[in-house]
């Protein structure tokens, strides 16, 4: 039987398939703009309309090139038709052929465009840039505009409203405003979003999810919502579902400033730096943002970050001339400069402020710590808000003091709702009352106290104790009066508790109180050394103006009634971050 003869193979070979789909296109597109091939993009961005012609983005991507070419007139017929054939809701589309027929001369046409859009858009997304047009075209007409009504104005004021008191950081105060608006105007998007951003930086984490997935079920494409989610994502470790968000936000192009803005820092937060240092080299390029020394130090941080030490001190150095006054690009200039000769380059934040350990050390040395620019930093009170909710003990317990510096509305609301929780440490709450007490509320405080809810009354004695002398008073005022300044909310919380215990365990025989001084020193000095704070007998008896061996019977007597080590020790077992640190 004859062998059937094989042929021998070839050399193996792989080839991998070049997937040509609107995807494809559309990143060749944005990398001929970002070389500022335009010519090539304007052909990728046909493409990719030709792959996909029922998807609105790539047609507008078109018109928005064309536009920028200066061929206003097919932009228009693709915005149209976009308009016609695939989404009538887009009503952006005739924000931007209102441009067009401007930049045409054509001002009737633009009149009737941005009409149309003002009295249909209902986010108000292009407000102030159609406000500013109309303004034109009242004057090219020689007439007032003919518009009736702005669609997206319903609400607005109240959302201006709403978006200040986020930036000064007023944060339980735009929740209430932005909840109200939306229960009124459930479609308006930027007051969603905007409330979803409250409650992140109130620590409501999960109410701020579930506002983001009803403005994409509502607008799937909405900018804003997916840069939210997608720090969102980052901040709860769930990588799966950022990378695929991340994909969606890298292939992003927007043409409007505040949403290349918007998607810039979003890239920056989430470290796809070099992707964030094009758009914001984009907006220094067009000049959109003005000269604005933030941006200046966005674009440094993202050069920095993607090892380019030149354009980040040439940045930083803009900044720096901008804003003449601040130590914030000087201090960026000098660790640039540091980190060119260390082996690992130190991590640098977006966002416009030095460090915020530079900023704190001043927290430590007593009630004036915290700068009064710290206080109404919106970046600040967020964390603020998230460490009491999500920090440690320790962390806890520096924010619940820093608060008591802050001293405002808001700092009222976050310690009422803390001093509630059931899971909360008690000494922890207790400090908070103190808190509270301090900056000056009286009412009786619903709280949770001890395994049980519990109504905390007005003056600091215990339920042992049936009456409350006003000498006991004035001696703790005495003592918190002179340590106001030089300790902190901690210390002269336990200076108190002090007092009130002493007082409890030698009822009804309280020693004969002749002078106020002579107690307040004493508990000033038993309090110093429960915190390991440098005092003597003598430094005590100076600052109240008694006598040395006052100071040490009246001391030597709440110690041993109390004592002091016991309770040190305490202290610093529940909290290590309380220990001094040894030289």
């Amino acid at each position: 039987m004859e062998k059937k003869k094989r042929m021998s193979p070839g050399p193996s070979t792989k080839v991998v398939p070049m997937k040509m789909d609107a995807t494809f296109f559309f990143e060749k597109a944005v990398q001929s703009l970002d070389r500022y091939h335009y010519d090539k993009a304007l052909k990728y961005f046909r493409r990719a309309a030709e792959f996909e012609p029922e998807n609105p983005v790539n047609h507008c991507n078109l018109a928005g090139l064309l536009s920028e070419m200066g061929n206003y007139e097919e932009s228009n017929r693709i915005l149209q038709h976009v308009l016609d054939q695939i989404d009538p809701a887009m009503t952006e589309c005739y924000f931007y052929m209102a441009n067009n027929f401007a930049n045409m001369e054509n001002y009737e046409s633009a009149e009737h465009a941005i009409i149309h859009y003002l009295e249909n858009d209902p986010t108000g997304q292009f407000l102030e840039e159609s406000e500013e047009m109309m303004e034109l075209l009242s004057f090219e007409l020689d007439r007032p505009t003919k518009l009736t009504t702005i669609k997206s104005r319903e609400g607005l004021f109240e959302h201006d409203k709403a978006r200040s008191m986020l930036e000064e950081g007023r944060f339980s105060e735009a929740v209430r405003l932005l909840e109200k608006m939306i229960k009124k105007h459930p479609d308006f998007m930027a007051a969603r979003n905007n409330l979803a951003l409250a409650y992140y930086y109130m620590g409501h984490f999960d109410k701020s999810v579930q506002m983001i997935r009803q403005v994409l079920e509502m607008e799937p494409g909405n900018l804003h919502a997916l840069c939210n989610l997608a720090i969102f994502y980052q901040h709860f470790g769930d990588r799966d579902s950022l990378s695929g968000l991340l994909e969606v936000l890298r292939k992003t192009y927007p043409f409007h400033q505040d949403h290349v803005f918007k998607l810039a820092t979003t890239m920056g937060i989430l470290s796809e730096h070099d992707k964030a240092y094009r758009l914001f080299k984009r907006l220094l390029k067009t000049g959109e943002a003005g000269l604005d020394p933030c941006l200046f130090h966005y674009t440094a941080v993202a050069a920095y970050n993607t090892d380019r030490s030149e354009e980040a001190e040439r940045q930083w150095k803009q900044a720096e001339k901008f804003d003449p006054g601040s130590e914030i690009p000087k201090f960026y200039l000098n660790l640039l400069k540091r980190s060119r000769s260390e082996a690992t380059k130190p991590s640098v934040n977006y966002h416009y402020h030095l460090p915020f350990e530079e900023q704190f050390r001043g927290l430590e040395r007593g009630a004036d710590g915290l700068p009064e620019h710290l206080k109404r930093d919106p970046l600040v009170r967020s964390s603020f808000f998230w460490a009491l909710r999500h920090g440690d003990t320790d962390t806890k317990l520096q924010v619940i003091q820093a608060f008591g510096l802050i001293a405002d509305e808001e700092v009222k609301d976050a310690l009422l709702e803390f001093i509630v929780q059931e899971e909360e440490d008690d000494y922890l709450k207790k400090i908070a009352i103190f808190v509270l007490r301090s900056i000056g509320v009286k009412e009786p405080l619903n709280a949770f106290l001890e395994g049980r809810k519990t109504t905390v009354a007005p003056s600091p004695y215990s339920s042992s104790l049936p009456l409350w002398d006003r000498k006991w008073q004035a001696v703790m005022e005495t003592a918190l009066k002179q340590m106001a300044r030089r300790y902190d909310m901690v210390q002269q919380y336990d200076l108190q508790t002090l007092w009130v215990e002493y007082l409890t365990r030698v009822f009804p025989h309280v020693p004969k109180i002749t002078k106020a001084e002579a107690w307040a020193a004493a508990l000033e000095y038993l309090t110093a050394k429960m915190h390991r704070r440098p005092i003597t007998y003598q430094d005590a008896a100076d600052r109240y103006g008694v006598s040395v061996a006052t100071v040490s019977k009246n001391a030597k007597q709440i110690d041993t009634v109390c004592g002091i080590k016991e309770k040190m020790d305490a202290i610093f077992q529940k909290f290590p971050g309380m220990e001094p640190h040894k030289p």
